[in-house]
C-alpha cells in the first residue's frame, strides 16, 4: 500500500527525498496539455473519449525501449488494453526529474555536498535526464502509483453510476467491469478526474491478467519500421538551409586564422560561410552542397597549447600510476599484506568512441524574438540552457523539440550541435539544420576515458586471495561532464571550487564484486588534452576488463578452475554466482582447459548482474575472432523479457566492437579514424552465436542498457588466453 502523502512527499521522484515534510512542497502543477477530447489523469497519463491512453515519458528514446517499458509499467497498473496506449515527451517538470541518473554522471564530483541537498537541487530544477541505465530504476514506483492512483479514480466513476462500493469494480483491457457491468475508460475518463483518491493507494496483486512480464511488441517499431518516425534529420520548415561545420584540433585552445571563402562560394548550393573564433561553417540549400562547400573552404586552425597525441596519452597516464592516488576505497591493511611474494600486472584500455549511427546535429529557428530547437538529446533542459547561453538569452526565450535518438550511447548528453545551430540561426534569420560529418563526430567526440591499471595481489598458500590492489590511473570524467554539462549550475561551481579526490565515475565499478579480506583501490588522476565523457557501459567497462582478466590469472596461478575460483569468493552474492553457473552450464564450459578457447567473466552494476561465457580464437592473420557468446542475466523483474534481450544483445555487440575493433590514435591533434570503416567495427559476418538467458527474479527491476558491455571484453581475453596461451593485456585487442 502506498499512501497519498507519501506520493505527493517524493514529487514523482520514486526515490524519495530525505526532506522535511513541512519545507517540501506538497505539489506541483501540471503541464499536460490535453487535445479536445482528452483528459489528464494526474501528471503521467491522459484518456481520450475514444478510449486512447497517452502515457507521459521523461526518457529520451535512443533505442533502449523506454517508451515501451515504461508505458507498460502504468498500463499494467491500470489494467489498459495495450493497444490503446500512446506516448508524449514530458514537459521540463520537477514532477519528471531524474535524480538518480544526475547522481550516476555527476554526484561523484559533488560528493561533498550531501545526497538529499543534491536531490532536493535536482527536482527542484527539473532535471530531466536519461543515462546511466536509471529510467527503470527511477520511474517504476511513481509510474505504477500514477496507474494505481488513475484506476482508483475510474473504479469511482463507474461505482458511481451503478450505485455500488468502488471496491467492488475492477479493470482489465481498457474497462472497468463489475457483476457483469463494463464501461469503457474512455466514457468514464471526464467524470473520474472529479474524485478524490484515498488515504491509502492499493496496488494489483497477483499475476493473472499482468502486462508487466510480457514481450509486448515495442511502442516505437511500427513508426522505425514504416519511416514515419521523425528525428532530427527529418525536420522541414520553410526557407531552411544546412549547415556543417568544421573545428580545430583536439587539445589546446585553436582559433580560426584561415578560410578559402571564393573557393567555397563556388561550389553549386553554398548559400553562406559563417565564421566562429572556434569553428567554422558552410550553409547550403542541401546538406552536401554544404559537405562539398566546406571541402573546398580549407579552414585552417591556430592552436596554443598541448595537442592531443597516442604518445602524450600514453605517458601522461603512466606518469599518473607512478605518482600517489587517491583512496576510492579500502578494507583492511593492505600495505601489511601485499608482503612477500605478490603478483602483479598491468592492463590498459585505449579511447573508446561512440560511433552511433546519427551524428551529432540539431535544427534551430530563430523568429521574432524566439529560438525553437530540435535536437537529440538525452538531457533537453541542458541543451536549452546551453544554446540560450551561446546566443545570450534567457533560456525562458528558447523552446526545445527532443527529438527520437538514433543510437546516441551517451554521445546525446553533448549540446555542441544546438549551440551551434542556434547561433547559425540566429546569424542567418533562417532555420538552419547542423549536422557533423562522420569525420567531425569522431575528430570531436568526447571519448570514453582510457585508462592503465596495476594490479597486485597476494595468495595464500590453498589458493585464497588475501589482499587485492588496484592502482587506476584515468581522467576523472565525472568531474569533467559536471563542469562541462552544468556550465551555469550552482552545485557545479562547489564542485568547480572543490575538485580533488578520487572521481567516482571513473571508479565505478573498480570495486571487485567478490569477498576480500583486504583490498585498496586508488584513483590516478590524469590530463591527457582528449576530452572524455560517458559512454555506453561507463567506467565499468573498463574497470570490469582489469578486474576480471587479473581473477582469471590469479586463478590460473593458484592453480584453480576459474569459474570455481570465483564462485568461492561469492558465497556473499547468490545472484552472481547464479549467474556464473547458469552461463558456464549453458555454453558447455570444460573448465577454460588450454586450447579450449573458453573465457568467463561476471560483473554486477546498476542493480543488475551478468555473466558472460566467450568461445574465441586468432584467425589466421592474428586477429581475435569471437565465435560465440552466452550471456546469464539476473535483472531483477524484467517489465517486458524482449526489451531486455535487445539491450544484452545490443550492449554484447557493444562491448565485442569496443574490444576486437580499433581505438583512435590522435597525432597533432588529429585522430587517425575518419570513418566507420577505420573503426574496424564489426560485421554481419563477424557476429558470434549469442545466447542470452534472464534468469526469473522477484529482486526490484535494475538497469541493463549498460549491462551487455562490460564483462564481454574480460570474457573475450580470457578465451584468446585459453585458445593460444598469450594474455591480452591491452583493449582493443586489434589496435
Amino acid at each position: 500500500m502506498i499512501s497519498r502523502r507519501s506520493l505527493l512527499v517524493t514529487g514523482g521522484a520514486g526515490i524519495g527525498l530525505a526532506l522535511a515534510w513541512a519545507v517540501w512542497p506538497r505539489r506541483y502543477a501540471v503541464d499536460l496539455a490535453p487535445a479536445e477530447g482528452e483528459t489528464p489523469i494526474g501528471a503521467w497519463l491522459k484518456i481520450a473519449e475514444n478510449g486512447r491512453i497517452t502515457v507521459v515519458v521523461p526518457q529520451a528514446e535512443h533505442g533502449q525501449g523506454v517508451h515501451t517499458t515504461l508505458p507498460q509499467i502504468l498500463a499494467d497498473e491500470l489494467g489498459a488494453d495495450w493497444r490503446t496506449i500512446g506516448v508524449e515527451a514530458a514537459l521540463p517538470n520537477p514532477l519528471y526529474a531524474n535524480p538518480l541518473a544526475a547522481d550516476t554522471l555527476f554526484g561523484g564530483a559533488l560528493a561533498p555536498v550531501p545526497d538529499a541537498v543534491q536531490r532536493e537541487h535536482w527536482v527542484r530544477s527539473a532535471l530531466l535526464l536519461t543515462g546511466g541505465s536509471t529510467s527503470l530504476r527511477m520511474f517504476e514506483a511513481p509510474l505504477r502509483e500514477a496507474g494505481a492512483a488513475a484506476r482508483v479514480l475510474l473504479a469511482k466513476a463507474a461505482a458511481a453510476r451503478w450505485g455500488v462500493d468502488w471496491e467492488q469494480c475492477e479493470t482489465r483491457d481498457g474497462l472497468v467491469v463489475s457483476n457483469g457491468r463494463r464501461l469503457r475508460f474512455g466514457e468514464l475518463a471526464a467524470a473520474a478526474a472529479g474524485f478524490d483518491l484515498p488515504e491509502e493507494l492499493p496496488l494489483r496483486f497477483g499475476d493473472e491478467g499482468r502486462l508487466v512480464g510480457q514481450s509486448l511488441p515495442r511502442l516505437d517499431a511500427p513508426a522505425k519500421v514504416d519511416g514515419s518516425a521523425n528525428f532530427t534529420g527529418d525536420v522541414r520548415l520553410p526557407d531552411m538551409v544546412f549547415a556543417t561545420i568544421a573545428q580545430g584540433p583536439v587539445g589546446g585552445e585553436s582559433r580560426l586564422v584561415r578560410t578559402d571563402n571564393a573557393a567555397a562560394d563556388r561550389v553549386r548550393g553554398v548559400t553562406a560561410v559563417v565564421e566562429n573564433e572556434r569553428w567554422a561553417a558552410v550553409i547550403g540549400n542541401t546538406s552536401w552542397a554544404a559537405v562539398e562547400g566546406m571541402a573546398a573552404l580549407q579552414p585552417r586552425f591556430e592552436t596554443r597549447g598541448r595537442l592531443a597525441d597516442a604518445q602524450t596519452i600514453t605517458g601522461a597516464l603512466d606518469a599518473a600510476l607512478a605518482n600517489d592516488g587517491d583512496r576510492f576505497a579500502e578494507q583492511g591493511d593492505i600495505a601489511e599484506v601485499l608482503r612477500g611474494d605478490v603478483a602483479r600486472a598491468d592492463y590498459a584500455v585505449g579511447l573508446g568512441v561512440h560511433a552511433a549511427l546519427e551524428t551529432p546535429c540539431a535544427t534551430a529557428w530563430w523568429h521574432g524574438d524566439r529560438l525553437e530547437l530540435w535536437a537529440p538529446t538525452q538531457a533537453p533542459g541542458l541543451a536549452r540552457a546551453a544554446a540560450a547561453r551561446a546566443i545570450g538569452v534567457a533560456e525562458a526565450k528558447v523552446t526545445i523539440h527532443p527529438m527520437l535518438i538514433g543510437g546516441s550511447f551517451g554521445q546525446a548528453l553533448e549540446h555542441d550541435a544546438a549551440e551551434q545551430a542556434a547561433i547559425l540561426a540566429m546569424s542567418l534569420r533562417r532555420p538552419v539544420h547542423v549536422i557533423w560529418t562522420r569525420r567531425e563526430a569522431t575528430l570531436r567526440d568526447r571519448f570514453g576515458a582510457p585508462a592503465r591499471a596495476h594490479m597486485a595481489a597476494r595468495l595464500a598458500s590453498d589458493g585464497r586471495i588475501l589482499g587485492w590492489q588496484a592502482k587506476i590511473a584515468t581522467p576523472a570524467t565525472g568531474m569533467a561532464l559536471t563542469q562541462r554539462l552544468l556550465a551555469d549550475d550552482p552545485l557545479a561551481g562547489i564542485a568547480r571550487a572543490i575538485s580533488g579526490g578520487a572521481d567516482a565515475y571513473a571508479m565505478s565499478g573498480a570495486t571487485p564484486p567478490y569477498r576480500l579480506p583486504a583490498f585498496a583501490i586508488d584513483h590516478h588522476r590524469t590530463d591527457i588534452a582528449v576530452p572524455t565523457g560517458h559512454l555506453r557501459g561507463g567506467a565499468d567497462r573498463v574497470n570490469a576488463f582489469f578486474t576480471e582478466c587479473f581473477i582469471d590469472e590469479l586463478a590460473h596461478r593458484a592453480g584453480a578452475e576459474p569459474m570455481s575460483f570465483r564462485i568461492g569468493m561469492l558465497g556473499h552474492d547468490a545472484r552472481l554466482a547464479r549467474c556464473l553457473t547458469t552461463a558456464a552450464s549453458l555454453g558447455g564450459w570444460d573448465g577454460g582447459r588450454a586450447g579450449s578457447g573458453q573465457g568467463l567473466a561476471c560483473h554486477a552494476m546498476a542493480g543488475s548482474m551478468i555473466a558472460v561465457l566467450a568461445e574465441a580464437q586468432y584467425d589466421g592473420a592474428g586477429r581475435p575472432r569471437v565465435d560465440r557468446i552466452v550471456a546469464a542475466v539476473d535483472c531483477g523483474r524484467a517489465i517486458n523479457p524482449d526489451v531486455v534481450r535487445q539491450q544484452i544483445e545490443g550492449g554484447i555487440v557493444f562491448g565485442i566492437a569496443l574490444a576486437t575493433g580499433r581505438a583512435p590514435h590522435f597525432n597533432a591533434g588529429v585522430a587517425d579514424t575518419r570513418t566507420l570503416g577505420d573503426l574496424r567495427l564489426p560485421r554481419l559476418a563477424d557476429m558470434p552465436e549469442i545466447t542470452v538467458e534472464l534468469i526469473p527474479s522477484r529482486a526490484d527491476p535494475g538497469g541493463v542498457s549498460d549491462l551487455g558491455v562490460p564483462a564481454v571484453a574480460p570474457a573475450i581475453a580470457n578465451a584468446l588466453t585459453a585458445a593460444a596461451g598469450n594474455r591480452p593485456r591491452s583493449l582493443p585487442f586489434g589496435s
